[in-house]
């Protein structure tokens, strides 16, 4: 059944919106789609920081649209009450019709949805080479995740799982503090705060490729998102 959202820009929808991304990365799946690009193009602008999911979602589809272009197919996704936002609203001003007809005509030619051509390639090519020779990156926002890990059983070997957990690295992951918190019946679950960079880490990724693999999984049975905040622009 497709996700259903309406009038996306009121304060009813963007509550939705934002509490429906409390505990994902995006619309549907575990990478961006062409629901991200619909729920999009419905936002008249970034969603304010009272809705930080929203805006959290909102800023990197922007810049994975800036930057690399969006290719997943989606589960699909229904956007009742409002209509898209396009990037020209208004009637302009009849001294810059040419000028304004120009922008149309290249606004044409942009197809969200299709393949890059190789000009576009070229480009995206001779940016990525220009930022690592400059050594600058782009910066990005912050989130700070509150997870719970849960062992198989209590024969689990606790200092082992969270050695595990440690183990894995990826850029834009840095682990913070843990504890073990008791469960039941002398089973104890890994409480752990992680430190992501938004436009690099997706949190529904790490639990479902890496955490809840082999040879992971030897130790851990699932992994709960407990909270997620934004902790900086």
């Amino acid at each position: 059944m497709a996700v259903a959202f309406h009038n996306l820009n009121s304060d009813s929808g963007l509550k939705k919106l934002d509490e429906y991304l409390l505990a994902r990365s995006y619309i549907t799946g575990y990478q961006a789609s062409k629901d991200d690009i619909t729920v999009y193009s419905y936002l008249a602008k970034t969603p304010s920081a009272e809705y930080v999911n929203a805006s959290r979602w909102y800023k990197h589809i922007d810049a994975l649209l800036r930057i690399s272009g969006v290719s997943g197919e989606g589960a699909g996704v229904i956007v009742e009450g409002s209509a898209p936002i396009t990037e020209a609203v208004a009637t302009p001003p009849a001294a810059d019709s040419k000028a304004s007809a120009a922008e149309e005509e290249d606004d044409d030619d942009v197809d969200l949805f299709g393949e890059e051509t190789e000009e576009e390639k070229k480009a995206a090519e001779e940016r990525a080479a220009a930022m690592k020779a400059s050594g600058k990156k782009k910066e990005s926002g912050k989130s700070s995740v509150l997870m719970d890990v849960k062992p198989w059983d209590d024969e689990t070997d606790m200092k082992k799982l969270e050695e595990a957990v440690r183990s894995v690295h990826m850029e834009g992951l840095t682990y913070g503090a843990s504890k073990l918190v008791p469960v039941g019946y002398g089973i104890k679950k890994l409480q752990i705060m992680l430190t992501i960079v938004d436009d690099l880490v997706s949190v529904d990724d790490l639990i479902e490729n890496y955490l809840t693999v082999e040879p992971i999984n030897e130790y851990v049975q699932s992994c709960d998102i407990v909270a997620f905040n934004k902790i900086c622009k």
